[in-house]
C-alpha cells in the first residue's frame, strides 16, 4: 500500500510544518485541530495562513498550500478514514494522546499507519492499554523543526509494529519527504535530544563557571569544533530558552538515577530570570542575543553572563581560536580559558555519548548520523573521538578521574571507532568487530565513490570521477565552488578528450553550495590593473566552455544542491537536463554587482522563455520573461520555484533526498544516452531598439520612485540591450547573442560603480544594498 494521503492532528508549529513538508512532496494532507475562538478561523486554517507568511518559507511553492485541507478535530475526524498515514503532533500530554488514539482507532482504515511526533515519551507508554491491532500499526516518527529544512527523522518501532507498514513509512519519509531516517531504540529523548540536551546544558554551565562571554563560548563551541556557527547560545536563542528546562525535566523524569544528565540538570538563575522576563530567544523579546532598535538604528546586543544586562557585542580575542586552525586537538590542548572550555565540553559530551553507545541505537554510525542531521554537527560524536584520538581521550578522562565507557576503551585498543578497509568504511560494533557501513537501496554518494578510486583527471579547481556504467562525475573543489580557469579548463578537457570511452557526464558535488558563480577576485584584479583584454578573455573562455558543454557528444546532467548562482546557474542552463535537490536556490544574480550574465545565461534563459508554449507568441514576451528575473537578481527559494520561474525546464527533475541526488542524476543521464544527439541551437527573433525602449521605460519608473540607482538603470539598460538583440534586433543567432553579452559585460566592468560593488561583495559576502 503506497502512501497517497496523510492526516496530521495538531496544527501547532510542528504539526503545521509537517503538513507543509508532506504537501511539498505533492501528497494531499488533512490538518486537524480545535475550532478557533468564536468568529475566527479554525486553528488549522490559521496555521496554513502562518505557513504562507513564514520565513524561511515552509512551502517549496506557495501552490502546495492547496494540498492541505484544514479541519476541526471534533467535527472532521472522518476525513482521515481514507488516510494511509496519520501523524499525531499534539502537546506532550499522555492522556490527551491516548484520547486521540482511541478516536483514530474508530475511523482509520485497515492497515493505515499511525505515528506520534513525541520528542520524549517512550513508545511503551504511548501504546499502553491500546488494542493489539492498533499497536501493530503504530510507531514514533520524531521530526525536527523546521521540518522542511531539518532532515533528521527519528523512528522508533515496537516488537509488534508491522514490518510492512514500517517499511512503507520509512521509504516514504526517505524518498518523498527527503528525510535522513534514523532508527532509534525506545529510550528517553531517543538519540539527538538525549545527546544534544546534555551538550547544550554542559556548554551553558561550563561557560558560566569559566567566565566566558557568550561571544567567546559561541566562537569556541562553533565552527572550530565542527558545530553550527550559531554556537551554543545562538542555538538556544533559535530553539527557545524556555524549551531547555522542559527538555531537561522531561528527560530526567524518565532517565535512571545514575544517568550523568542528573548531575548537570539544574537551571542557572540567569536562565530562569531571562525566561520569567519573556527573554526566551528569537521568538521572545530577545535571548542571549537581541536586535536593539534605537535612534542610532538597529544593532545587535549580547547578554553579559555575569550581570545579566545587555551590552554591545565583543569580538572574541582568544589565542585558542587561532590555535584551532591547526586542528581540534590544538584547540582542546590550549591552556587559555577557550581551550579549557572546549576540553571540558567535549570530554563530558563525548564520554556521555560513548556510555550510551549500545543503549540508544543499534550502532555508533546511527548515532553519528543523528547528530549530523539533527544538530548540524559536521562530524558525529564518534567521528569527533576519532579526530581527537580515542586513546588520547581515554588518557584525558583518566586524568579527570572520570569513568571510561567500555565502548571507548574498546576503540582505544583497536585504533578507533572507524576504519577504511579495501575502499570501504567500517564502524566498530558492540561485539568488538568492525562492520561495513551500509546505505539504503538507491543511495549512492560521491564520497563513497571517492573511497574506492582515484580521479580520472584533476587540477586545482576540479576533479573528474568514474561513477560506473560509463558515467563520469565532475566535481568542483575551489573555495565555495567559485568558477575559475581551472574549472573551465577541466570542462573543456572532459568534453573534448573523454567522449569515446564514456556515455554521459554528471556535474555534481557534495558541498553546501553547488557554485556561487564566477571567481570575482579574478575580475577585480584584472579591473584594478585595467587589463580589459584579460576580462574579455575570461568571459570568452567561459562562453566557449559552456558552449562545448551544451554541444558535447554525450548527455550532460547537472545535479545541484544549495546555491547555484551566477555562473553556476548559467552552467546548469547549458546542461541537457538537471536533477536538482529540492533545496536548490538558482538565480542569475550578476546585476547585483553591476554586471550582466555573460557566460550564455542571457541567451539560455531567453531561449527557454521563447520555447515555453504557455507564453504568448511574438518577439517581446520572451524578452520580458528573461529580463525581469535577471534585472531583479531573483533567486528561487527552492527547486520547485526555479521550475516555476523557468530556470528548470520540463525535462528537469527534483530529488527530495540529497543522498539520492547522484544516483538519480546518473539514472537520468543514462536514460538520455541512448541514441543521443546534441540540441539544435536557438534561433532568436528579437525586437531590437523598440523592445529595449519598452524595458527602459519600466526601469525609469523604478528610478523615479527611488527604487533603483543611476547605476541600476545603467546595468538594466545594458541587459535590455542584450536581450532585445542589440542595435538592430530581428534574426539573431546564439553566437551573436553571446557577442552582445560579452560587449555589455566588459563595458560595465570598466565602470567605477561596478568595481565598487564587486569590492563590497568580496569583502562582505553579500551585494551592496542601495
Amino acid at each position: 500500500m503506497a502512501i497517497r494521503k496523510v492526516g496530521v492532528i495538531g496544527a501547532g508549529v510542528m504539526g503545521a510544518g509537517i503538513a507543509a513538508q508532506i504537501s511539498n512532496a505533492g501528497i494531499p494532507v488533512v490538518l486537524l485541530d480545535r475550532a478557533g475562538k468564536q468568529g475566527t478561523a479554525s486553528l488549522a486554517e490559521q496555521a496554513i495562513g502562518k505557513l504562507l507568511k513564514s520565513k524561511p518559507a515552509a512551502f517549496m511553492s506557495r501552490r502546495n498550500a492547496r494540498l492541505i485541507t484544514p479541519g476541526i478535530l471534533d467535527e472532521d475526524l472522518e476525513r482521515l478514514s481514507d488516510a494511509d498515514w496519520i501523524i499525531e503532533a499534539v502537546s506532550e500530554d499522555l492522556a490527551l494522546k491516548h484520547s486521540i488514539y482511541r478516536q483514530i482507532a474508530g475511523i482509520r482504515k485497515r492497515g493505515a499507519m499511525v505515528s506520534s511526533n513525541t520528542s520524549t515519551i517512550p513508545l511503551t507508554a504511548l501504546v499502553k492499554g491500546l488494542p493489539r491491532s492498533f499497536k501493530q500499526n503504530f510507531l514514533i516518527t520524531h521530526f525536527f523543526n523546521p521540518p522542511r529544512y531539518m532532515r533528521l527523522l527519528e523512528v522508533v518501532s515496537g516488537d509488534k509494529t508491522s514490518a510492512r507498514g514500517l517499511e512503507q513509512v520509512l521509504n516514504f519519509a526517505d524518498q518523498a519527504l527527503g528525510k535522513g531516517v534514523v532508527r532509534c531504540k525506545d529510550t528517553p529523548g531517543f538519540i539527538a535530544n538525549r545527546i544534544g540536551g546534555f551538550w547544550l546544558q554542559c556548554a551553558l554551565l561550563e561557560a558560566l563557571e569559566l567566565g566566558l562571554t557568550v561571544e567567546e563560548a559561541d566562537a569556541v563551541c562553533g565552527r572550530p569544533m565542527g558545530f553550527p556557527k550559531t554556537g551554543v547560545f545562538g542555538l538556544m536563542d533559535l530553539i527557545g530558552l524556555d524549551l531547555m528546562p522542559r527538555i531537561l525535566d522531561s528527560l530526567c523524569s524518565l532517565l535512571p538515577a545514575g544517568d550523568a544528565l542528573h548531575a548537570i540538570r539544574d537551571i542557572p538563575p540567569l536562565l530562569s530570570g531571562m525566561i520569567e522576563g519573556g527573554y526566551t530567544g528569537r521568538k521572545g523579546k530577545g535571548g542571549f542575543y537581541r536586535l536593539k532598535i534605537s535612534a542610532e538604528g538597529r544593532h545587535k546586543e549580547a547578554v553579559d553572563l555575569r550581570s545579566g544586562e545587555y551590552r554591545r557585542p565583543e569580538k572574541p580575542r582568544l589565542e585558542s581560536l587561532r590555535a584551532a586552525k591547526a586542528g581540534l586537538r590544538a584547540l582542546v590542548e590550549h591552556p587559555d580559558r577557550g581551550g579549557l572550555y572546549a576540553s571540558r565540553v567535549l570530554l563530558r559530551t563525548l564520554a556521555y555519548t560513548a556510555s550510551l553507545a549500545t543503549e540508544i541505537a543499534g550502532n555508533i554510525a546511527t548515532i553519528d548520523q543523528a547528530m549530523r542531521l539533527g544538530y548540524n554537527w559536521r562530524h558525529g560524536p564518534f567521528e569527533l573521538i576519532d579526530r581527537l584520538d580515542s586513546e588520547w581521550l581515554v588518557g584525558q578522562l583518566e586524568q579527570e578521574g572520570m569513568a571510561i565507557p567500555p565502548a571507548l576503551a574498546d576503540a582505544a585498543k583497536k585504533g578507533g571507532f572507524y576504519r577504511k578497509e579495501g575502499g570501504v568504511r567500517q564502524y566498530l560494533g558492540a561485539n568488538g568487530g568492525y562492520h561495513k557501513s551500509t546505505r539504503a537501496g538507491g543511495i549512492s554518494t560521491l564520497s563513497d565513490a571517492k573511497l574506492e578510486a582515484k580521479p580520472v583527471a584533476a587540477n586545482a579547481g576540479a576533479r573528474l570521477w568514474d561513477i560506473g556504467d560509463g558515467v563520469l562525475c565532475l566535481e568542483f573543489c575551489s573555495k565555495m565552488n567559485s568558477l575559475d580557469p581551472d574549472i573551465l579548463g577541466m570542462l573543456v578537457q572532459t568534453v573534448t578528450e573523454l567522449p569515446k570511452s564514456h556515455r554521459a557526464l554528471v556535474i555534481h558535488n557534495e558541498s553546501t553550495n553547488f557554485s556561487v558563480g564566477a571567481n570575482l577576485g579574478l575580475l577585480l584584479f584584472a579591473s584594478n590593473i585595467a587589463a580589459w583584454s584579460e576580462v574579455e578573455g575570461l568571459v570568452k573562455a567561459g562562453q566557449d566552455a559552456y558552449s562545448a558543454l551544451k554541444y558535447a557528444p554525450f548527455p550532460v546532467v547537472g545535479a545541484p544542491s544549495g546555491m547555484a548562482l551566477g555562473g553556476g546557474c548559467e552552467l546548469l542552463l547549458h546542461c541537457d537536463a538537471v536533477q536538482a535537490h529540492s533545496e536548490t536556490y538558482m538565480g542569475l544574480v550578476e546585476t547585483g554587482v553591476g554586471l550582466v550574465p555573460a557566460w550564455g545565461g542571457c541567451k539560455e534563459l531567453l531561449g527557454r522563455m521563447a520555447c515555453n508554449p504557455r507564453r504568448p507568441r511574438g518577439p517581446m514576451p520572451p524578452v520580458q520573461g528573461a529580463f525581469e528575473p535577471i534585472a531583479e537578481a531573483r533567486v528561487s527559494t527552492s527547486a520547485a520555484e526555479a521550475q516555476e520561474g523557468g530556470f528548470l525546464g520540463p525535462r528537469d527533475r527534483i530529488s527530495m533526498n540529497p543522498e539520492r541526488l547522484l544516483a538519480d542524476a546518473k539514472a537520468l543521464a543514462l536514460s538520455l544516452a541512448s541514441n543521443y544527439s546534441p540540441p539544435e541551437p536557438f534561433a532568436f527573433q528579437l525586437p531590437g531598439p523598440s523592445g529595449q525602449a519598452a524595458l527602459e521605460l519600466a526601469i525609469q519608473g523604478f528610478h523615479r520612485r527611488g527604487l533603483a540607482t543611476e547605476h541600476d538603470v545603467r546595468v538594466a539598460g545594458k541587459l535590455a540591450w542584450v536581450l532585445s538583440g542589440g542595435d538592430h534586433g530581428g534574426p539573431c543567432s546564439e553566437e551573436q547573442l553571446l557577442a552582445l553579452e560579452r560587449t555589455a559585460f566588459v563595458e560595465l566592468a570598466r565602470h567605477p560603480d561596478t568595481i565598487a560593488r564587486v569590492e563590497y561583495m568580496l569583502e562582505n559576502g553579500k551585494p551592496l544594498r542601495n
